[in-house]
């Protein structure tokens, strides 16, 4: 049961007729921003791994926050599913004596889809929030533990295509051909009588003059959105990825596997970019079908591809599409039974080094209530082989049945933040399985945001923020301006860890989120 004050803190839970225009907050400014020394973690809370050359730390979970199940955006819609990408709002940072503001955009995928896939906007929201980091051991009350990170919804904006078309989040069944002067590739719509773009978004990155690259699952297509969620242009990935048919024809359809391609439901579910803006990267949720791929089978489907284009001339020029300038293959950890644990999220650390979210589906929200895994951890692309433009034809393959053939070598991968450690998530209330509660920690979890910590002490320390996918469940929904009730409420869930990161370049992620604009 959530607590009153829970309530209170999030008082966005209105019709939408009640809510006042949306406001933006004014950016705060981290320019003349001193580091000073801060309080920190109980190091009995530390673990620590080395990875190549450096030792990493996670310190432990700090704070913990959520959006109830039934709260509803300024279009009077569930807000739901908004972890599937998140990313700390520039220019929107501030640090006071330990406590930490600043505000989040949460995007959701494409709608409430538990019985199939419906005509949903796709869109994206922004939250205020305060973090007052907890660093002791003792454990908190569930009600205690969300005052650690407080949030109150501010604003949604809808995404449309070019002419202001709502983009929509129904299945894939038809194609719009390549539009050469707009610059567009063939984009997934949903029938020739519907020309939406269908559009099931999994990864975000806020640029610099306010516009966001968005992951399309579907096709997989990256789009890149203004401010306002305007399409500006879209771009799709090497034909390897692309789903065909035996007879090799495309189908973007997400309701069964294609011969080749991204498996269902298996697109671009990672984005990223450099922290100068420079290079996009895009990391696929598990294999390509020729690579051993299957939305079923988890047992062949481990060896995914990580993705990089060259986007330096994008905002400068009408130069379109951005050339692809890396592509590397990315091992899934395995579990004891030699089945993949796909992955969610992609984070920049350097050029050769990134956070990667991979896990299980299981908690709170799913059949199985006890999750093996669910890590955001490590890869390293320093030695790996940049395959970009070899095995990127229609059917290019990297892996025979989940083999990975010789000459190519993988990323390195390491373990890292535990999201499901027992001891951490009990210092905030929370639990790995029975019973099932709103205590119980989410299944989906589907992003990551680093913020700076500015601690003179430790300077390659961070925020790690993980926000889940909560699939809009809850016994309270809108959804198409019709109620519904999934006979269930899943809280969507904030966990925040403090990280030491010795390979991010000093002032970088700083870079990244305190642009005054």
């Amino acid at each position: 049961m959530r607590s009153a004050a829970t309530v209170a803190v999030l008082t966005f839970v209105l019709c939408a007729s009640a809510l006042p225009p949306p406001v933006e907050r004014r950016p705060h400014d981290l320019g003349s921003r001193k580091t000073k020394k801060l309080a920190g973690p109980d190091p009995s809370l530390a673990t620590s791994v080395t990875f190549a050359g450096q030792t990493f730390v996670n310190k432990g979970l700090v704070a913990f926050g959520l959006i109830p199940s039934d709260a509803k955006d300024s279009f009077g819609e569930t807000i739901g599913g908004v972890g599937s990408a998140i990313a700390v709002k520039r220019g929107k940072y501030d640090i006071d004596d330990g406590v930490f503001s600043g505000v989040l955009v949460l995007q959701p995928d494409r709608g409430h889809n538990i019985d199939a896939p419906i005509d949903w906007q796709g869109r994206f929201h922004t939250f205020d929030f305060t973090l007052t980091p907890y660093y002791g051991t003792k454990a908190l009350s569930f009600k205690d533990a969300q005052k650690t990170l407080e949030l109150e919804y501010v604003m949604t904006r809808l995404f449309t295509d070019r002419a202001d078309v709502p983009v929509s989040g129904a299945d894939a069944d038809a194609i719009r051909p390549a539009n050469a002067t707009a610059g567009d590739p063939i984009l997934p719509i949903p029938s020739p009588a519907e020309n939406h773009i269908a559009f099931d978004p999994e990864g975000v990155v806020q640029n610099a003059d306010g516009s966001y690259w968005v992951s399309d699952e579907y096709g997989p297509t990256i789009h890149l959105f203004d401010s306002t969620g305007r399409l500006i242009h879209s771009m799709n990935p090497p034909d390897a990825a692309l789903p065909r048919t035996a007879a090799g024809s495309i189908n973007f359809t997400s309701a069964s596997d294609p011969s080749s391609g991204r498996a269902a439901n298996q697109g671009l579910e990672g984005l990223t970019a450099s922290s100068d803006g420079n290079t996009l990267y895009a990391l696929l949720q598990s294999a390509l079908m020729q690579d051993g791929g299957s939305s079923d089978d988890k047992t062949t489907n481990r060896f995914t591809r990580l993705f990089a284009w060259d986007v330096s001339a994008v905002f400068s020029s009408s130069s379109w599409p951005p050339p692809l300038v890396g592509e590397w293959v990315v091992p899934l950890p395995i579990s004891d039974k030699n089945k993949s644990r796909a992955t969610s999220e992609v984070h920049f650390l350097n050029a050769q080094q990134f956070l990667v979210l991979s896990r299980d589906g299981d908690g709170h929200g799913s059949d199985d209530l006890s999750s093996g895994y669910k890590g955001i951890d490590l890869i390293d692309i320093s030695n790996a082989t940049n395959i970009a433009g070899r095995f990127d034809g229609p059917t290019g393959a990297i892996a025979s049945k989940g083999q990975l053939i010789a000459g190519v070598t993988p990323a390195l991968y390491q373990s890292f933040v535990s999201l499901i450690d027992d001891t951490q998530l009990a210092r905030f209330g929370l639990h790995n399985g029975k019973p099932e509660n709103s205590q119980l920690i989410d299944g989906k979890w589907e992003s990551i945001a680093l913020a700076p910590i500015q601690d003179e002490d430790f300077p390659d320390d961070y925020f790690l923020f993980t926000v889940s996918d909560n699939d809009f469940q809850t016994t309270n929904g809108v959804s198409l301006g019709k109620k519904y009730d999934d006979d269930i409420d899943v809280d969507t869930q904030l966990l925040v860890f403090r990280v030491t990161l010795p390979s991010v370049a000093r002032g970088s992620v700083e870079q990244a989120i305190s642009f005054d604009g």
